[in-house]
């Protein structure tokens, strides 16, 4: 029996990668988690997480395998971002990048580097060090996107635990739009929303009098990205 023979073709395959960007809220600063690079090329480099997609698996897969392996954050919503396949991007080869958006809650902040990455660690949005590749321009897509969803989607929720205060919400809100809202405006416009309910249970914040709690709807906790 002959030995099976590599595949040929007459032009020339890029390879594929996915690059995760993950958002993250902490003291009231967006943030973005980051790994140092520990191999060639930017060696030493902070870059996002991510990787090349193995023969046998699908973009998803490789997308939350890489975030893993790099950082040790699993059990996110990833959503397909954008593709990247700018020529020269990479400099050991042609190489197309599907990068993903990620927001990570409160209680999911924990990371460990592992595989190829040398450190995981967040990063204010607004003082991030020098990058990798592109990634910078992967980040500022991602923050558009992100930004863009708050219009019609439930995208802020997600960095709330599954009950919050209408205070907590403001916050999350005014941190995402680096702009400070008006309460009553904001707390009138969060109880006309079909997406919140209240608990009927209340949250002692300190000094001041106990908050209502409110969580997502039954249908909105679905929804989420979509």
């Amino acid at each position: 029996m002959s030995q099976a023979e590599p595949y040929c073709y007459a032009h020339p395959h890029p390879a594929v990668t996915t690059d995760v960007a993950v958002f993250g809220i902490c003291d009231d600063a967006l943030e973005l988690l980051l790994i140092r690079r520990g191999n060639p090329p930017f060696a030493g480099a902070w870059a996002l997480p991510g990787g090349f997609l193995d023969i046998d698996e699908d973009l998803d897969t490789c997308a939350a395998r890489e975030l893993a392996e790099e950082t040790g954050v699993s059990g996110l919503y990833l959503e397909q971002l954008y593709t990247f396949g700018a020529v020269g991007r990479d400099p050991r080869e042609r190489v197309v990048s599907v990068a993903y958006l990620a927001l990570a809650p409160a209680g999911q902040r924990t990371v460990k580097a592992g595989d190829d990455a040398a450190e995981a660690q967040w990063f204010r949005l607004d003082a991030l060090p020098n990058l990798a590749f592109d990634h910078a321009d992967i980040i500022a897509t991602a923050h558009r996107r992100l930004l863009a969803k708050l219009d019609y989607s439930t995208i802020a929720f997600q960095f709330l635990p599954d009950t919050f205060t209408l205070g907590e919400l403001q916050r999350v809100y005014e941190t995402l739009l680096d702009a400070e809202l008006d309460k009553r405006n904001f707390r009138k416009w969060a109880l006309a929303l079909a997406q919140i309910e209240g608990t009927g249970e209340m949250r002692r914040q300190g000094s001041h009098r106990p908050a209502r709690l409110y969580r997502l709807t039954d249908r909105e906790r679905v929804a989420y990205l979509k």
